[in-house]
């Protein structure tokens, strides 16, 4: 019972932060047909935007020192701004674009972010400490869990929850949904462009500098390299799920987290290293059974 509610908790949380890395990524190709690959360079500002510019291998904090009642807000806001500052400068100029040439500017966006980073704060690791207490464990059910993973687990469910009603209840939200069934002809029933488009950069933006959060208070180390790994795991969750599928987005992060906890517990000793091996493997045994995606409805036609 203890080993099944430790590996319940794990899987819970580490499915949580993907499907909430995934969600921001399913924005956007939903209303615009694009896989943003500056999503994990997002993350990554948002982390260094909490510490003061410096080379040394110890961070000094800045925004950091803010209680968290202010930090949650400024940096869910800070992340939202810089999507969308980027939608404006870089992805409003090239939505007529073939959606090949709007993919490779998100990489040279990301590839940009990264090196001004690198410029402001040196290549090397820092180490950072926020918010320590929240690693300590709490026993439930026999199980050892850090109260930061009941933290990810209730914020990826009020966090899901949220944009449910955000997407079925406001004007927004509706009209989000409509760009993302055919946003031409939602633009023609008078649909905002501008509007949704912005909308869509701001939620990606804050969900990123979500993640950004729970990541650095888990791992206690700041890194410009640190969001491509959950970018890539997110892009693979997000296509698994159904690409511009929001649900699908979600349950497919879910499902990576828990199929990769639950490979790291069973696997063999000696195959544990390769975990990441087999768990793409079943990534691809399942986009050959289902190219579309898991979760996308049989009745769902491709966008074209």
């Amino acid at each position: 019972m203890t080993n099944f509610a430790q590996l319940f908790f794990d899987a819970t949380s580490l499915g949580g932060l993907y499907a909430m890395a995934a969600l921001g990524i399913a924005l956007i190709f939903g209303v615009m047909n694009l896989v943003n690959f500056a999503h994990g360079e997002y993350i990554a500002f948002c982390v260094f935007a909490l510490i003061v510019p410096s080379t040394d291998a110890v961070a000094v904090m800045f925004l950091g020192h803010a209680p968290a009642l202010i930090l949650i807000p400024v940096i869910l806001a800070l992340g939202g701004l810089v999507a969308v500052a980027s939608e404006y400068a870089v992805f409003r100029h090239l939505r007529r674009a073939d959606p090949v040439a709007m993919m490779i500017a998100s990489f040279a966006l990301g590839f940009v972010i990264r090196n001004a980073l690198l410029a402001a704060y040196g290549g090397r690791p820092k180490a950072i400490s926020l918010w320590p207490g929240l690693n300590m464990p709490v026993n439930i059910a026999g199980a050892s869990v850090p109260l930061l993973q009941l933290i990810v687990i209730v914020t990826t469910l009020l966090v899901v929850t949220g944009l449910a009603l955000l997407l079925k209840r406001t004007r927004i939200g509706l009209e989000m949904r409509a760009a993302a069934e055919n946003f031409t002809m939602a633009r023609l029933l008078g649909v905002r462009a501008n509007r949704v488009i912005t909308g869509a950069f701001a939620l990606s933006g804050a969900l990123a500098a979500a993640v950004a959060l729970i990541m650095v208070t888990q791992t206690g180390v700041a890194d410009v390299k640190m969001g491509g790994q959950i970018m890539l795991v997110a892009f693979i969750a997000t296509v698994l799920g159904g690409l511009g599928s929001l649900p699908g987005a979600v349950a497919a992060g879910f499902l990576v987290g828990i199929v990769s906890v639950v490979l790291q517990a069973w696997l063999p000793l000696e195959a544990r290293p390769f975990r990441d091996a087999f768990l793409y493997t079943l990534v691809i045994v399942c986009l050959l059974l289902r190219p579309q995606g898991l979760f996308v409805p049989a009745s769902a036609k491709p966008r074209v």
